[in-house]
């Protein structure tokens, strides 16, 4: 299926800076209809279909503009080392993640200054929404779904003024993305950040969920790998490195204790479905009901010229 391709707003582009406008229910049947929702699914979708079939190690077209994003990424996770876990005892939330929220925050416009064109820097203030709040909440030291799609909206931001374009999007997903995921999954680990809106065990995972769907996607027509494989534990080993979703579960399996059927119950029954096909377009229609609709998650984002709340 054809993917509607993202427009090109730079000539457009008025900055704006982003507002809430997700307080309840009844204003998710508005967002349903916007133009943001749009655009978040217009790119969710193109980076879809740009890994299918394809693994992370797969020859890609890597773009000077891709090349500065993963080197950015690359900077904040060498900023890790400024700030050591501080010695606390709690299980959840170490103070120590506010010094490098706080260090990305007040560098943000430099780091974008250093890495997009100048034709786009008039738009950075509101593509900081964006970064700032992709990695986590300093407040409540937690990282979930509605983080990891700031992300992807940082991303889509760029796309949308035209610093991406289509020959990027593989990269996107199977460089800077697994770039990310590696970073995020360090400062969880490091931080013990809380899982942001966790549904506990019926959730699908404690903070990620598109790697599900772009994993799942490069699965497609895979003739050695089937969704039941994730439950073997040397299956999930042997591809990590070459699929997110083997990835995802294989980080699970490290951080977790006890049968895989009790703590992630949900990607064990997703484990019976018979094809990846069927699993992508499943994860698809999930991401929608369980990020894009759930009011706890959406209501931190905010709407602004790059994503407008507008029918």
């Amino acid at each position: 299926m054809s993917v509607p391709s993202l427009p090109n707003i730079l000539e457009s582009y008025v900055p704006t800076e982003p507002v809430s406008r997700i307080h309840e229910q009844k204003d998710i049947d508005q967002f349903i209809k916007t133009k943001a929702f749009d655009r978040i699914m217009t790119f969710v979708m193109l980076i879809n279909q740009s890994v299918l079939k394809k693994k992370i190690s797969d020859p890609c077209f890597i773009s000077p503009q891709i090349q500065r994003v993963l080197d950015m990424l690359d900077t904040l996770d060498a900023w890790l080392e400024e700030f050591p876990p501080l010695a606390n005892a709690q299980r959840f939330g170490n103070k120590a993640f506010r010094s490098w929220v706080a260090k990305l925050k007040e560098s943000s416009t430099q780091l974008m200054e250093t890495i997009l064109p100048t034709s786009l820097h008039t738009a950075i203030p509101e593509l900081s929404e964006y970064l700032t709040k992709g990695f986590g909440n300093e407040t409540r030291i937690d990282y979930g779904s509605g983080h990891e799609l700031s992300f992807a909206a940082w991303l889509g931001g760029i796309a949308l003024l035209g610093g991406f374009d289509q020959s990027d999007y593989q990269a996107i997903g199977l460089k800077i993305f697994v770039k990310y995921l590696e970073l995020v999954r360090k400062i969880q680990t490091k931080y013990s950040l809380e899982p942001a809106g966790s549904h506990g065990v019926w959730g699908l995972d404690d903070y990620q969920f598109l790697p599900y769907v772009w994993g799942s996607a490069q699965l497609i027509d895979d003739g050695r790998l089937s969704p039941k494989s994730v439950l073997n534990k040397d299956m999930v080993e042997a591809y990590a490195n070459e699929n997110m979703y083997f990835r995802c579960i294989q980080f699970i399996l490290q951080v977790k204790r006890g049968p895989f059927f009790e703590h992630s119950p949900m990607l064990n029954d997703i484990a019976s479905v018979l094809t990846w096909n069927k699993v992508n377009s499943g994860m698809t229609k999930m991401y929608v009901a369980e990020v894009l609709k759930k009011v706890p998650v959406i209501q931190h984002f905010k709407f602004g010229c790059l994503y407008p709340f507008e029918p």
